[in-house]
């Protein structure tokens, strides 16, 4: 099972440009990433610190005459095999969290590197289906272990039905609106 982190995001930032640690915390707390990654700043340089070790991306010292020195990240080839491993997952994990996390998190990433999005919904709602047919094809032994089979299918039955919305309101280029109703 694959750990939650926002490490695959900052990677996907960095893709399309080098930034140093404010920028890349900037971006995460004024856009679509901000609900779904609340970030300290320690939290993010962990996390830089922790893809520079294992070699996916790498940094250097620069500033100018009024600016800080700070240290400017960019993706290695190595980060770049691990985004494209992440956005490409075949078969991501259907649990919830996963869902309000990663597929979120794959969206906002394609859709900010300009990389189609229905790929990436689809491999989700189908990891997702067959989570419920696995949940359907089991024996319950006591009404609390059929109540709790019953309750992770109906959540699967609505966020698959919410799947089909993505795709229904979600083109290459708009997510939906911040407007729009609910």
């Amino acid at each position: 099972m694959h750990k939650i982190s926002p490490d695959e995001v900052v990677l996907g930032l960095l893709a399309e440009k080098p930034c140093h640690g404010y920028q890349l915390l900037a971006h995460f707390r004024e856009s679509a990433l901000g609900p779904i990654w609340k970030l300290s700043t320690s939290h993010l340089y962990t996390i830089l610190k922790r893809l520079e070790r294992r070699g996916e991306i790498d940094g250097r010292e620069v500033g100018g005459d009024s600016a800080p020195i700070r240290t400017e990240y960019w993706l290695t080839p190595a980060g770049e095999k691990r985004l494209r491993r992440w956005l490409n997952e075949p078969q991501p994990q259907p649990g919830t969290r996963h869902i309000r996390t990663a597929f979120l998190s794959r969206l906002y990433v394609a859709q900010h590197l300009d990389l189609p999005v229905e790929p990436i919904i689809q491999a989700q709602k189908q990891s997702c289906q067959n989570y419920r047919q696995a949940l359907l094809a089991m024996q319950p032994q006591s009404g609390i272990e059929y109540l709790s089979i019953d309750l992770l299918a109906s959540e699967l039955d609505a966020i698959i039905a919410w799947f089909d919305r993505c795709e229904t309101n979600l083109t290459d280029r708009d997510i939906l609106s911040t407007n729009a109703s609910l």
